[in-house]
């Protein structure tokens, strides 16, 4: 895929669309989660090319959508930091979205619904893996219990990436196809 104009474009559709997700869904809690970011790493997985270039999307799409986030909240306006410690963990977690898409290419609608339900569900276990091991904020018992435990109390996040992945994926390959190929069509390629 070369960078060209309408690359720039669907990259700007992709970056409002994170932000405004995280505006309007973060503050509630029964909707937090609901982004479509990890769709934005699979799909990069998925179409690009070249790998390198993959990685920048998803990054791309969840800084710019956390620095205003930040300004927002620096000004009063948002209940909550966009930046704040650990958060690189998540970054690094996402990019796990972009390498599913890798090696689901080229599985059309298979490789579709296995990435939508396998890159929310990578993420899920290992940032709740991670809560459980730091546990700074709640402590759950360094046990399998324990690690129980705390999946349960992040399946309501889970239930709402997994929804939203499902929901934006099938969204953002439409619209990738249609501005770039003028087909409406759900494919990879």
């Amino acid at each position: 895929m070369k960078i060209n104009s309408k690359l720039i474009v669907f990259t700007i559709i992709l970056v409002v669309l994170a932000t405004a997700c995280k505006y309007f869904f973060g503050p509630e809690i029964a909707w937090s989660g609901f982004s479509p970011v990890i769709a934005i790493a699979l799909f990069a997985g998925f179409i690009m090319k070249q790998k390198d270039m993959s990685f920048l999307l998803p990054l791309a799409a969840l800084f710019i959508s956390d620095a205003v986030i930040q300004i927002l909240y620096v000004q009063d306006m948002f209940p909550y930091a966009g930046f704040y410690g650990g958060q690189w963990k998540n970054y690094l977690i996402l990019l796990a979205a972009v390498l599913i898409g890798w090696g689901l290419k080229g599985k059309k609608l298979s490789g579709i619904f296995a990435g939508a339900i396998a890159a929310p569900t990578v993420f899920f276990v290992v940032s709740n893996t991670m809560v459980w091991m730091a546990a700074t904020e709640i402590v759950y018992a360094k046990s399998f219990a324990g690690w129980l435990t705390c999946l349960e109390a992040g399946l309501p996040f889970y239930r709402n990436s997994l929804i939203a992945t499902m929901v934006f994926l099938p969204v953002i390959l439409f619209a990738y196809n249609y501005i770039t190929r003028k087909k409406a069509e759900l494919t990879l390629a």
